[in-house]
């Protein structure tokens, strides 16, 4: 199979992408389980109409104040994990 761009997907194939969250990545929303249900809704949704990625930024785009700020909002969000 050839490697396509999202910007190259038509629209049935955007409705059949499937998004796969990791485990834990939510475990530090601060919201009720119903708005982290519309949360992934939304997501979902953003991604099958294809409007994530349209107002996506590609990260080979971002300068290296960018690339720090957001190299520090991500090590504020990651919670060591202990594997046993």
């Amino acid at each position: 199979m050839t490697e396509k761009n999202f910007e190259d997907l038509t629209p049935e194939e955007m409705s059949k992408l499937r998004v796969e969250f990791a485990p834990g990545c939510f475990d530090h929303f601060e919201g009720t389980q119903e708005e982290l249900d519309e949360l992934i809704a939304e997501i979902n949704r953003m991604i099958h109409s294809g409007e994530l990625f349209e107002q996506g930024v590609d990260i080979d785009e971002l300068d290296e104040e960018e690339l720090a700020e957001l190299d520090h909002m991500m090590e504020k969000t990651q919670t060591p994990r202990i594997i046993q």
